[in-house]
């Protein structure tokens, strides 16, 4: 299969066109999960390379409670989420106490989630709106939040999304709610993947330990359109079946289908219909959280839990391309949380401890590999051929794109960096574990 990496990817690229269109989109838009590509990508602006606490902050607008939801912008104003959760009583401490796997769980009596408004330009918040409060919630991991999925904007209405614990669709002026819904699933360790609008159609994952399905949602109304079971798994125990990757639009042969990794599978399918149009098998890879990217023509992916290694397939395949699509894997740094980057024709990934990685699309050569500082779980973003790392330590680390390694700046902020930075004009938009900050020159 790798003797012939060469003329596959060439043929990729001449019949495959994966869009970037949506980068032509206004330069203060950031309207999901990694902007305006679902990649992290920005095409230009003069945001800041060296910031901190004292230097650089426009504003700094505290958010009460927890959560790791990445900003999301439209029309000057941003959206995030948060959840208030209360202390767990003694007989769910006591229930916890006899659990083999309690050092992995974190468990709460109440949680209160809610919508946040802030004014982009002077860090004001506009709205903030409690949605639900949900009694004896299900566990979380520790690492987790019950506000982890990013909201999308669509169209002047804003989604939030918590997994099992609901949906919600507001007016992103008034902070109206239109509609709301509730998607029950197992997670296992709180929610974790981000909608998406594709085709007019919300697409939510639903990757549980209990069934795995893919759900679109009429923006307009809330109502179900389709419902598509994920292919059939090996892993018997329900722990190796869930999975918390985000969906990425992709645009092949002039058609827009819904890339989607998954425990044991990656699949494609048709955001009208929910039709599956291609699937392959990567192993036996669970909990996958990193979303895929489009790398010059190929789908890269990281295969999650326990091993992860780094997959390239064709999108351009029907039925299981597991045999003839696939066409190459890395093992060598690649990460269980934080998603992949192409930029100007390299892949760029951070390992969760911190192995940041270079690969050559064409086959899936290690160009270079340095070591950052700290642990990871943000997906990066990159502006400029300028790329952003934001760690657990607090820090934004800020490395060249290029054919060796270039760190520009090392940058303490506070607390743990879990959200995925947006870009608003030449400025960031950075979530700590405290605030939202808007950085600037």
């Amino acid at each position: 299969m790798l003797k012939s990496v060469k003329y596959l990817v060439l043929a990729v690229l001449c019949c495959v066109s994966l869009s970037c269109d949506a980068m032509a989109l206004a330069e203060d838009v950031w309207p999901q999960f990694r902007g305006p590509t679902g990649q992290g990508l920005h095409s230009s602006a003069n945001v800041p390379t060296e910031f901190d606490l004292e230097r650089g902050v426009r504003w700094r607008t505290p958010i009460e409670g927890k959560g790791w939801s990445s900003p999301v912008l439209a029309d000057g104003r941003v959206w995030l989420t948060t959840a208030l959760a209360t202390d767990p009583t003694a007989e769910q401490l006591a229930k916890l106490d006899a659990d083999p796997q309690k050092e992995m769980k974190e468990l709460a009596s109440s949680v209160e989630l809610y919508a946040i408004c802030i004014e982009a330009e002077s860090g004001e918040v506009l709205h903030r709106l409690k949605l639900a409060t949900i009694d004896n919630p299900d566990a979380i991991h520790p690492l987790n939040t019950f506000a982890s999925p990013t909201p999308v904007i669509h169209q002047a209405r804003v989604v939030c999304h918590f997994g099992t614990y609901g949906t919600w669709c507001l007016d992103a002026k008034s902070g109206k709610q239109l509609w709301s819904t509730r998607v029950e699933l197992e997670h296992g360790v709180g929610p974790g993947s981000s909608p998406l609008v594709a085709d007019g159609a919300l697409i939510l994952v639903c990757d549980g330990m209990n069934e795995q399905f893919i759900i679109a949602l009429d923006m307009a109304t809330g109502d179900q359109l389709w419902r598509t079971e994920r292919p059939a798994l090996r892993a018997s125990s329900p722990d190796m079946r869930k999975s918390y990757s985000s969906p990425l639009a992709v645009t092949v042969n002039g058609s827009t289908q819904v890339v989607i990794p998954g425990a044991q599978w990656i699949c494609g399918y048709d955001p009208m219909s929910g039709k599956e149009l291609w699937r392959a098998d990567h192993g036996d890879g669970f909990s996958l959280s990193p979303t895929a990217i489009d790398a010059g023509g190929l789908v890269v992916f990281s295969t999650g839990y326990m091993r992860p290694e780094l997959v390239a397939v064709r999108p351009d395949g029907k039925g299981d391309v597991t045999k003839s699509h696939v066409v190459w894997r890395v093992s060598r740094g690649a990460p269980n949380k934080p998603s992949p980057i192409f930029v100007d024709g390299r892949i760029y990934v951070v390992s969760d401890a911190g192995i940041l990685t270079q690969i050559r699309p064409e086959d899936g050569s290690i160009a270079w590999q340095e070591r950052l500082s700290g642990n990871f779980s943000a997906s990066p973003i990159s502006v400029d051929g300028k790329i952003y790392f934001c760690s657990h330590e607090g820090v934004v680390t800020v490395v060249a794109a290029g054919d060796s390694f270039q760190s520009i700046a090392s940058n303490q902020l506070e607390g743990r960096l879990m959200a995925s930075p947006a870009v608003v004009g030449d400025d960031l938009l950075i979530r700590s574990e405290q605030a939202l900050m808007r950085i600037g020159r």
